[in-house]
């Protein structure tokens, strides 16, 4: 793992941006707009590829400042026959800052618009996905930070056309390789075009190996020649559009409710139905819980989806301005001096901008909470406290043509529909006495602890744990200026109450509030943060008792039902045969803030066959046929240990 290193923001003498890493210019001194729109836009014949198109996929082997993204973004604008969604992939080893990327912009005051919408969401600077969705969700700028020549295996896309755009091949000789340009062919869709203004031999070369039929065309400006190839390999769509933009979720808990949204903000037919009387009846009734990503010094799975899924929740929560959340920021204090280390290794090395991680010693701990805790530990600025039930609601409410909501609706069980041929086209939702609920070609289960029920996901080995939270009534607790986790958590007041917790047992389903649990904790935060909750008579309490849906492994469960019956031999994950149309979002455990609105846009660019918002490793991570790989004797790698939770 390596640090991710940020762009400077430099200029050459003549005033164009420069990057003396590589000693060479950001765009042409000629007028970088004009460049872009000569070499990468017509080079690739766009705009009239993408008109009357329903999807189409652009991939840029280097971000730099955006020009490419934004001009392309303002053509697409200008075209009223332009593709219903424009997803961009682009790479950028180097990100610049959010000040250096606004400052570098306004040479180009034609983009101002634009330019400050892609401000208000440029991500973080740390290694890995950021996805950035833009006008209404119909523009989706998917960010790999990192190297395009080791993270070209990551992706999983179909690719129309490509924009080389890396600094020369004698500069930067790492984005022009013969391995990158194979790489630029996997991605690629039938058809698929490309354009750069490098004419070098060895670029040639290297992609006409790679199956693309090059060919010079008129440069830019003072640079005499560009290039253009297009796919010449022959092969089907593999990745195909859905015939149908209709789903039913099983389940509003937080889960469904941003499944739900994902879809109709795609444009799909919604109906959630759930069993209970009220959405987020279920693991997602807490009155708030804790949402912070878990860092590990050797960023591992973990590391990487908790920080990918904490920035995803942190972009859905800014589009829901009814969700109840507080950025409070989160103080994951260290369990004693050895786990104290850990965090700190864990800082130095990731690190990760000072607005998402950072440390602090114990006396700082002291000063801001006022309690005498015993260790330090970590500190997430933009951390906080959401409340699930109102992300539910302002989910559901967010496309009210398209999400329908069925409440008091228990389906007991799924079968698929036919034709009169026999030919299968869905799938049928049951009650308990076998009447019809709904029919619809994808169903999506996110019913929690109760998926089990279900015969097509019983084989998955998804366990129940049962918790209780504790609220400690305001005036009785000392008071919290942040989120506190040590052995458990405590959050501040929300409507006149601190909560603490959770318990945590397993195969335990009573449903009751129970005072030996009140007891322990309140145990548990006497001991974490000695102070907050004294005098206080645990059968005065009150709280609410969950179940979480919890994995083996700990990871969420997401993605397309494996059907074990048809299963022979040791085939290999992609290779499992599936029930067709039968999704899950499942196994989110304590973490279903943290994990939904990520998994959410999975399911979404897995159901559209788009760009994936996460690496291919991660993807498999979470793949629900991982654990029927090891039960037909096929070896699953697994790197989630965690140093610290």
């Amino acid at each position: 793992m390596k640090k991710l290193q940020p762009a400077r923001l430099e200029f050459a003498t003549i005033g164009t941006p420069y990057s003396s890493t590589y000693d060479d210019v950001y765009h042409s001194a000629h007028g970088g707009p004009a460049q872009t729109r000569h070499v990468f836009l017509t080079g690739n014949d766009l705009p009239q590829r993408w008109q009357s198109k329903e999807r189409f996929v652009i991939l840029e082997t280097g971000f730099g400042l955006g020009l490419n993204f934004l001009t392309t973004w303002q053509a697409w604008r200008n075209d009223p026959a332009r593709c219903r969604r424009l997803h961009f992939v682009s790479f950028e080893k180097h990100p610049f800052s959010a000040a250096d990327l606004r400052q570098a912009q306004q040479a180009w005051p034609e983009f101002a618009e634009l330019a400050d919408q892609l401000h208000a969401q440029w991500p973080l600077l740390t290694s890995g996905v950021h996805r950035i969705f833009l006008d209404q969700h119909r523009v989706i700028l998917t960010l790999f930070f990192g190297d395009a020549s080791t993270q070209l295996r990551a992706v999983n896309a179909s690719v129309d056309a490509f924009f080389l755009d890396g600094f020369s091949p004698d500069r930067n000789p790492e984005l022009w390789t013969p391995q990158l340009c194979k790489a630029l062919s996997r991605l690629a869709a039938p058809g698929a075009t490309l354009a750069t203004w490098s004419v070098a031999g060895q670029v040639r070369t290297a992609l006409k190996d790679a199956e693309f039929t090059v060919k010079k065309r008129p440069g830019f400006a003072n640079k005499r020649q560009m290039l253009v190839g297009t796919l010449r390999a022959q092969r089907p769509e593999r990745y195909p559009l859905p015939k149908e933009r209709r789903a039913v979720v099983i389940g509003a808990g937080i889960a469904g409710c941003t499944a739900a949204y994902a879809l109709a903000a795609a444009g799909w037919q919604v109906t959630v139905l759930e069993q209970a009387a009220s959405p987020a009846s279920g693991a997602s009734c807490n009155l708030a819980g804790m949402l912070r990503p878990l860092p590990s010094a050797d960023d591992n799975r973990l590391s990487r989806l908790t920080r990918a899924g904490f920035l995803a929740t942190r972009r859905l929560l800014a589009n829901l301005p009814t969700a109840r959340w507080s950025a409070c920021g989160v103080l994951h204090l260290g369990r004693d001096a050895e786990h104290e280390i850990l965090q700190h290794k864990a800082v130095d090395r990731l690190g990760w901008p000072p607005e998402l991680l950072g440390f602090i010693e114990r006396d700082e701990a002291v000063r801001r909470l006022g309690l005498p805790v015993d260790t330090g530990g970590w500190w997430f600025p933009a951390g906080g406290w959401v409340q699930p039930g109102s992300v539910c609601q302002a989910a559901l409410a967010a496309f009210p043509e398209q999400i329908a909501l069925r409440c008091n609706t228990a389906v007991d069980r799924l079968e698929r529909t036919k034709t009169i041929d026999g030919t299968e086209t869905g799938w049928q939702l049951l009650d308990a006495a076998g009447n019809e609920l709904a029919v619809a070609p994808v169903v999506i289960l996110a019913a929690g602890a109760a998926a089990q029920h279900f015969e097509q996901f019983a084989p998955i080995p998804q366990s129940s744990a049962r918790g209780q939270v504790s609220h400690l009534p305001a005036g009785q607790a000392a008071s919290l200026p942040h989120v506190v986790f040590k052995h458990c958590y405590a959050i501040p007041e929300v409507d006149g109450q601190c909560l603490i917790g959770a318990t945590l047992q397993y195969d335990d389903s009573d449903s009751a509030e129970r005072l030996a649990d009140h007891a322990e904790n309140l145990a548990q935060a006497r001991l974490n943060l000695p102070g907050l909750a004294e005098n206080i008579d645990p059968a005065s309490l009150h709280g609410r008792v969950g179940f979480r849906p919890m994995s083996p492994d700990r990871l969420p469960i997401v993605g397309a039902l494996p059907d074990s019956s048809a299963i022979k031999g040791q085939p290999r994950l992609a290779a499992l045969p599936r029930h067709p149309g039968l999704w899950c979002l499942q196994g989110y455990g304590a973490r279903g803030i943290v994990w939904s609105a990520l998994m959410a846009d999975l399911l979404l660019s897995r159901l559209e066959n788009e760009p994936l918002p996460l690496e291919n490793d991660l993807v498999d991570a979470l793949d629900p046929g991982r654990f029927l790989l090891k039960s037909c004797g096929r070896r699953q790698d697994s790197d989630n240990s965690s140093e610290a939770d």
